[in-house]
């Protein structure tokens, strides 16, 4: 198997993001389109896996190994995060992968064993510097909104009429994890067969909109 070594175009090996829940995508699209975002990428099906250690010393430590698959498959490490100006920062390395299956068996192959996998569809925006996703979760819809440059992050999240102090802080796994504790149960795919007779409120994730109609 042949890997492409290469870090994200266009990006520094800092990811600074922030994320928020949204209750209407189809707004924030529109809305994005007419500051004039250019789109980077329709939407597209992503599945995600991720991998730890047997006890877990990636997660206890604040670190993340994945594996995805879109246009293409991509191995990512990330780092620990920080804090800086209400933004989420984590050092973030990516290489491109010629074999998904392969790559699985390399990880496996090293000790590493699959924790959990999850499932988006994501359509991806560039605005300002920055790239911005329209994520659609199984338990609800998001955007992120990532790039070098923190105060252009929060600059963008204004233009966009998005309530700065609905951020959130966890990943996308974290809110699965809180959801499952708060309902108790047992499920090890965020995928949408596994929440296609669940309901999810914003509630249920401890999360609030951010395009509530105050900020439409």
């Amino acid at each position: 198997m042949m890997m492409t070594m290469g870090f994200k175009m266009n990006k520094s090996m800092l990811e600074k993001e922030v994320k928020f829940y949204i209750t209407n995508l189809d707004t924030l699209k529109d809305r994005l389109l007419a500051v004039g975002a250019v789109q980077l990428r329709s939407r597209t099906r992503e599945i995600n896996y991720r991998f730890d250690t047997p006890d877990g010393q990636l997660s206890a430590s604040g670190r993340a190994l994945r594996l995805r698959q879109d246009i293409q498959a991509i191995m990512t490490f990330k780092g620990a995060t920080s804090m800086e100006e209400g933004v989420r920062v984590r050092p973030e390395f990516e290489v491109i992968v010629d074999d998904l299956n392969r790559a699985r068996a390399i990880l496996e192959g090293l000790g590493y064993g699959l924790t959990v996998s999850y499932e988006k569809w994501r359509a991806v925006y560039q605005y300002n510097g920055l790239e911005i996703t329209l994520d659609e979760m199984p338990y609800g819809n998001f955007t992120e909104i990532e790039g070098a440059d923190t105060n252009a992050i929060q600059t963008t999240a204004r233009i966009l009429a998005l309530d700065w102090d609905a951020r959130i802080q966890g990943s996308y796994i974290e809110l699965f994890d809180r959801f499952k504790k708060k309902r108790d149960l047992n499920l090890d795919a965020l995928t949408f067969s596994a929440f296609a007779s669940i309901a999810v409120s914003w509630q249920d994730l401890g999360v609030k909109p951010a395009d509530t109609p105050a900020f439409l």
